[in-house]
């Protein structure tokens, strides 16, 4: 058997790969490509094999995790141009199995994985209690859901889903102010058109129009850059807002799945913003759910700190039982 497995995390904005062994669950190797560069995933696998060294033999397996719904054999990424079958890609790339698998899907696998300095608390509150299911979210250039769920024996299966595009509800007339002004925009307001990159500035340009002001920019890393340095009044309302969001839907989640073993948030903005995500509503907004407040009280919320947990979830996948073997001998 080859030595490595390449291992794959890919979303609208960086595909990321990696090799895997079956001895170690951490991937090597790493090279972030822009998937704008690329029209496809063989495309894509191609340039990140010519950085690798001459000496590496080429894999025969890959596990890969994509930023959209696993439906079929023909895949379409959804905040990317990337169209392309998926035993085409198999046959093209001369691999033995290839895996795929959903983005969110891959960083629940990587839970089960992950030491304790890879979890940061976000608030005080909430105990995860071992073997209950766990719920996963975070914003990128969309809105990423899924949950863990215990299956015995300290085996888990990963839940994909699309929660990124449910609907959003507001819990104060701010918020409803905001939303409605999205409204004028954008048909449906679903929860990514408003907890992601794109979705800061969705509610910037809201809340300067209805503070009858400039919006001054269109860069959602700008806005979030002078958020984060507080040096813009609007832009660091339009980041609480964000996070006062992100802790509704959180719960929601929470409430949806009973996941009494934590809700879990991830992806590089989530890192960026962590101290400003717990100096905000977020956690308030987690809770706030009337007679269920103090269930959700409960329950932890954490941001994971791996700088790969796509990729590692990805080597789980298809690694599977031996690299559980590692971790529960």
């Amino acid at each position: 058997m080859n030595k490595f497995v390449l291992v794959g995390d890919v979303g609208g904005t960086h595909a990321r790969f990696g090799l895997a062994t079956h001895e170690s669950k951490d991937p090597i190797h790493i090279y972030t490509l822009s998937t704008s560069q690329f029209s496809n995933l063989a495309e894509a696998v191609y340039a990140y094999l010519q950085l690798l060294p001459t000496t590496l033999p080429k894999p025969t397996q890959a596990s890969v995790a994509l930023a959209c719904p696993i439906q079929g054999d023909y895949l379409h990424l959804t905040n990317a141009n990337w169209k392309f079958s998926i035993t085409q890609t198999q046959h093209e790339l001369q691999l033995k199995e290839l895996k795929i698998l959903n983005d969110w899907e891959a960083i629940a696998l990587s839970i089960p994985l992950l030491q304790d300095a890879h979890k940061s608390w976000i608030g005080e509150s909430g105990v995860p209690l071992q073997n209950a299911p766990c719920g996963l979210l975070g914003p990128g250039t969309g809105l990423g859901v899924s949950a863990l769920i215990p299956t015995g024996h300290f085996r888990w299966q990963a839940i994909p889903g699309e929660g990124g595009h449910v609907s959003i509800a507001p819990i104060n007339a701010r918020e409803a102010a905001i939303l409605q002004g999205i409204t004028g925009q954008i048909q449906h307001i679903s929860a990514e058109r408003v907890i992601s990159g794109m979705g800061l500035l969705n509610i910037y340009r809201a809340i300067c129009q209805i503070d009858h002001s400039t919006a001054q920019y269109a860069d959602p890393k700008h806005i979030s850059d002078l958020a984060l340095n507080r040096q813009d009044p609007a832009c660091v309302e339009s980041l609480n807002i964000l996070c006062s969001l992100l802790g509704n839907v959180a719960g929601n989640l929470a409430l949806t799945i009973g996941a009494k073993g934590g809700i879990y948030l991830a992806g590089n903005l989530m890192n960026q913003w962590y101290d400003f995500v717990c100096q905000s509503h977020f956690r308030l907004s987690f809770e706030n759910k009337g007679r269920f407040a103090s269930y959700l009280k409960s329950i932890p919320t954490l941001l994971i700190s791996h700088p790969n947990p796509g990729l590692l979830g990805a080597a789980s996948a298809i690694l599977g039982a031996e690299v559980y073997h590692n971790l529960y001998p």
